[in-house]
């Protein structure tokens, strides 16, 4: 099953399409009422929030119809459709699977580095693209042409092939563009310096990261003025400069790298700022001169509340904490003032909208819960006006039938675990519960809206967002309480708060089921293989299920870099520990609940074998009459379904498997 050219493989996952395609036979009815359910429930022709940068307004447009957006841009916010930089249909015309990776203007706008993956397996070709007008120029007209008439610039002779979707960045002048390309295990390693108008063979390599164990991001600062190549592993990180006025400079290590030390850098002005958890658990924000020789503390470790993420601005600092199991967004201003930047009605996300603005005196921001769409508000950073830009619109839907609740459930070792909890506010509890979680690589999962969830809400299942550790909702200590050799911890908080739920009235203990992805494949799995008769259905998408095997490999994709985050089974004592939860070795003869499987060919994450394998082993060792299904994507990678309409058809076979199952 690891070599996918051995024609043996490609059909035997035909053959589990087909047996997926009989089951689902029989729900042809509820798929295609799902379905309409879900399409009727989004504005398939809208349009985003207008956002400037520089001379020009830029704005995404959605079509009915049309599987994937439209960017534009105009001189005003009100004609910010007028020209148009790329549709996403006419590049994705001709291929089952389209991802848009890069899409990077240059300093004048002139120029535009997009990149685009047609396989699934996250190797992108990156383009540059020219467009010769200004807001000046030819948009002038009181009765402009219509967007489609209009030329979207034209592809240069400069194409790239086989780069990572680790970021780009140009110089100040638009005469070269850097990119990231990835080795053998596709870990984004080397970062290049393009020039435009040469050949891709005469490109300069930058920066090569040797170390396995680290990748490698790049990106430009708000302010412009340094091109940031980040290399970090999951301990550890080291940031380099260079100037976006001095490009062919030699980059400049801000703080050379030290086990255990993680930091990030931003410009403010006319100093650095430095997010890093060197002396703070949780971080704290340094500040220095641009020559980062000495460093002084601006913002101080709070234990308990992780600071996450700084975006500096001409006039303050945006600050992304997490702060007992939710997230919250402050500003730090020059005169050491601050304002916590609140308003959520109940437990839910609030994040930084797309800010580009260096300069700006105002904020944009992103409002959700579970009961209520997101919104995109923008106010003064005094906080003394505020406007809501865009609601997100949600046709044939009364909001008011829906209630969340947050409650935490008691772990074995006494520990409290945030659960997230919403069902119909008609619905008799106990009713019907999917539990779904993640857990891992101190990702956080605030409580957001989704339409989709609503058809399983609206026919009486309840459900429940457990945040276990190895997440990162109550700080670096709640990962790494869920990290390498207290991974169990993850999956034993998740059965805790199952039985929390059902001790709590909630949810009906016969009926209960489990959906995760990817790490939180491996939740489900690690769950269902240790209780099997907890669960009536599961849902496992990309399953991170064979760990032993995977992590004693080197040789697979992204192997080394997670050693850090699992451990490494060529030793002891991560050996046995690994083997103690790997749930393609835990899976014996006992009977399992109806589970739903998802794999990608060309997956570089999670390879096609794990699921395969996996499901090839329950098939043999079951003992229950419950469906095992393994729909396996052809064309398509980690993230499935490329275009809106099969994804939302894809859902909808998934919630016709819950729904059945329940």
């Amino acid at each position: 099953m690891r070599d996918l050219d051995d024609p043996a493989l490609g059909e035997y996952l035909r053959a589990e399409n087909r047996y997926a395609e009989r089951w689902f036979a029989a729900q042809t009815d509820l798929v295609d009422e799902l379905f309409a359910e879900i399409r009727s429930r989004i504005q398939e022709t809208d349009l985003s929030v207008p956002v400037r940068s520089g001379p020009w307004w830029y704005a995404t447009a959605t079509t009915a119809g049309q599987s994937y957006p439209r960017h534009m841009r105009g001189p005003s916010s009100e004609r910010a459709t007028e020209q148009l930089l790329l549709d996403e249909n006419i590049a994705a015309d001709g291929y089952e699977h389209f991802d848009l990776g890069a899409l990077d203007m240059s300093f004048d706008h002139r120029l535009m580095a997009w990149s685009f993956d047609t396989v699934g397996d996250e190797r992108y070709t990156l383009q540059v693209r020219r467009f010769d007008a200004d807001p000046s120029d030819r948009l002038d007209s009181a009765d402009p042409p219509d967007p489609a008439e209009r030329p979207a610039g034209v592809d240069l002779a400069d194409r790239i092939e086989d780069v990572s979707n680790a970021g780009t960045a140009w110089s100040a002048d638009g005469r070269f563009l850097f990119y990231v390309t990835a080795d053998e295990q596709q870990r984004p390693c080397t970062v290049w310096r393009h020039e435009i108008g040469t050949p891709t063979s005469a490109d300069q390599q930058v920066f090569d990261e040797r170390d396995e164990a680290f990748y490698v991001g790049i990106g430009v600062t708000r302010s412009e003025r340094f091109i940031v190549i980040s290399s970090a592993s999951l301990d550890a990180a080291e940031a380099l400069l260079v100037s976006t006025v001095d490009p062919e400079a030699e980059p400049r290590v801000v703080r050379p790298r030290r086990a255990g030390v993680e930091y990030a850098i931003d410009d403010w002005g006319d100093r650095l700022v430095m997010l890093t958890n060197d002396g703070a658990v949780d971080f704290r924000v340094l500040e220095s001169t641009d020559d980062g020789e000495q460093w002084a503390e601006l913002i101080a470790h709070r234990p308990g509340e992780r600071i996450v993420a700084v975006d500096a601005f001409a006039e303050f600092l945006a600050l992304l904490e997490w702060s007992d199991g939710l997230p919250r967004l402050s500003l730090r201003f020059r005169d050491g003032g601050t304002r916590v930047v609140d308003g959520l009605p109940e437990p839910g996300d609030i994040d930084l909208a797309n800010n580009p603005d260096w300069n700006t005196t105002r904020v944009r921001f992103v409002m959700q819960s579970m009961t209520s769409p997101p919104a995109v508000y923008e106010e003064n950073t005094d906080g003394a006006h505020r406007v809501v830009l865009k609601r997100v619109a949600t046709p044939n839907i009364d909001l008011g039938a829906y209630v969340s609740t947050r409650r935490w459930a008691h772990a074995d070792d006494g520990t409290e675990v945030p659960v997230d909890v919403v069902h119909r506010a008609d619905t008799s509890l106990p009713a019907p519960t999917l539990v779904t979680g993640y857990g891992a690589y101190e990702v956080s999962i605030p409580p957001r809206f989704s339409v989709a969830r609503l058809s399983l809400l609206d026919r009486g299942i309840a459900v429940a967002v457990v945040h276990p550790r190895g997440g990162g909702e109550l700080g670096r200590s709640w990962y790494e309480g869920g990290r390498r050799l207290h991974k169990r911890n993850t999956f034993t908080d998740t059965l805790d708060a199952v039985d929390d739920l059902v001790e709590a009235g909630i949810t009906d203990g016969d009926h209960i089921g489990v959906r995760g992805g990817s790490a939180g494949g491996l939740l489900v799995g690690a769950c269902v293989t240790m209780r099997p008769e907890r669960f009536a259905f599961a849902v496992a998408e990309v399953p991170f299920v064979d760990v032993v095997t995977t992590m004693s490999d080197p040789s697979l994709p992204l192997t080394v870099t997670e050693w850090d985050e699992w451990g490494d089974p060529r030793s002891e004592p991560a050996a046995s520990y690994i083997a103690s939860y790997s749930p393609y070795d835990h899976t014996t003869t006992n009977a399992y609940p109806a589970i739903y499987v998802s794999a990608g060919l060309n997956d570089p994450r999670v390879s096609v074998h794990e699921p395969a394998k996996w499901v090839a082993r329950l098939r043999d060792v079951n003992t229950s009459s419950r469906p095992v299904l393994l729909v396996t994507e052809m064309e398509a990678g980690h993230l499935g379904p490329s275009g809106r309409y099969d994804a939302w058809r894809d859902e909808a076979r998934i919630i016709a498997f819950i729904v059945s199952n329940a």
